[in-house]
């Protein structure tokens, strides 16, 4: 059954069918052929899976997101944090990266923070002399944190299908991606001091004060959202709820960047994105349901354990796994495959589920970047008009930074888990 499975699986991916029918045709496929169970089993599978309250969350910040890509919060931030920046060497390209760690902790979503950041600050970067290929790059990889910085879709979709608390993996995922914020900036200002480029203005405490005055209300945002999570006043459902609110109050009464006549496009396309992440999930959930009832996790963690006796070579395999998935697949779609297939696996060396989850969605941001199908550089390329091949080059020397926080935050757990068992186990 195991060798059907994959031969239908990889044979319809390497067909260009979208992975949602793919699990939903491998599902259907080995229940005719191994099964005596009846095929509308799939319909109440489908349901089921789609039949939780944290769900919710998912549609709720991606709504968020896009009503503040459209309105005035992105460029709020831009200019507050550049004041706070601008005057390092690279201050311009580390406010860039400020901006996407703010944005990011508002909208939980990679794309909406490219969009949003990058269409204002990927134009100044090469106005002010940061060169294209540099500007392009920094900024489709620091988007990438919309993922990583809580709130983020896919820790929600993570901790849906293995049983984690939201709250944990939203805390455990804070130092990771200020870590790769960090690394981001410090390799920014070596660049600008090798080549020079100009400072663009000089501190000036007034213009920090000014900058933050216009931007408060964008700014008290991710405190309210992430606050109230962590003080335990609103769950992170509604949390997601209060963003909406939140953001359309300010930017229809206080911002008024667009009008009430905008909201329903607005609406338009957080509907469409929802349904597309949620009809991946429920067919992931309905295929996970299948290799649950044949005991395939149990055959795997004893096939890898049989073979690999480190922990920490383990999760080598798995780094390296979605690494080279991600060249070829959405690394969402193969997180919600995988990971509970390793469930078993886990438990038995004893790796921590939070942690694992944290390394799981650093992979994925890793695969939003990496050629042919990095979805970061398709929305950079959209957004500039740029060729993926121009994004990607840019995107290249970034990768190694990436690359070496990934192996930061997998061998040493105390970066993701040190803010959860502090404050919240």
């Amino acid at each position: 059954m195991i060798a059907i499975i994959c031969f239908c699986f990889f044979l319809l991916l390497f067909a260009g069918v979208p992975i949602a029918v793919i699990l939903g045709v491998t599902t259907a496929l080995s229940l005719v052929l191994f099964t005596d169970t009846p095929l509308h089993i799939i319909t109440q599978q489908l349901f089921n899976a789609l039949d939780k309250f944290v769900l919710l969350a998912i549609p709720f910040f991606i709504l968020a997101g896009s009503i503040m890509t459209r309105g005035g919060i992105a460029r709020r931030l831009i200019e507050f944090v550049n004041a706070l920046v601008g005057w390092f060497p690279g201050g311009l390209g580390m406010a860039g990266i400020l901006a996407c760690i703010f944005f990011a902790a508002i909208s939980g979503s990679s794309p909406a923070t490219v969009v949003a950041i990058g269409s204002i600050m990927i134009p100044a970067l090469i106005k002010a002399g940061y060169g294209e290929k540099f500007s392009l790059g920094l900024i489709t990889v620091s988007g990438s944190l919309g993922i990583v910085i809580p709130p983020s879709i896919p820790m929600i979709l993570y901790c849906l299908v293995m049983n984690v608390s939201v709250a944990e993996m939203f805390m455990a995922g804070v130092l990771p991606g200020l870590f790769i914020g960090a690394a981001l900036m410090a390799y920014t200002y070596v660049i600008a001091k090798r080549a020079n480029w100009r400072i663009e203005k000089k501190a000036s405490l007034k213009e920090i004060l000014t900058a933050g005055k216009r931007g408060i209300w964008a700014l008290l945002l991710p405190l309210i959202v992430l606050g109230g999570i962590y003080s335990g006043l609103f769950t992170p459902t509604e949390a997601a709820a209060v963003s909406v609110v939140y953001a359309l109050f300010v930017e229809l009464c206080i911002y008024r960047e667009f009008g009430v006549s905008s909201i329903t496009s607005i609406c338009q396309e957080a509907a469409i994105l929802s349904a597309c992440l949620l009809f991946i999930l429920s067919c992931a959930m309905t295929f996970l349901w299948l290799l649950t009832a044949e005991q395939v996790p149990q055959q795997l963690a004893d096939i890898i354990i049989e073979h690999i006796h480190s922990p920490w070579m383990f999760l080598l395999c798995v780094n390296l796994l979605f690494l080279i998935l991600g060249c070829f697949m959405d690394d969402v779609s193969a997180m919600l495959i995988l990971a509970p297939l390793f469930l078993d696996t886990l438990n038995r060396y004893g790796i921590d589920l939070v942690h694992f989850g944290v390394v799981m969605v650093l992979n994925i941001q890793m695969g939003m970047l990496t050629p042919p199908f990095g979805l970061n550089l398709f929305v950079s390329s959209g957004m500039t008009g740029r060729p993926i091949t121009t994004i990607a080059r840019g995107v290249l020397p970034f990768l190694g930074i990436m690359l070496l926080c990934l192996m930061f935050v997998t061998y040493i757990p105390g970066i993701s888990l040190i803010l959860p068992e502090m404050l919240l186990r």
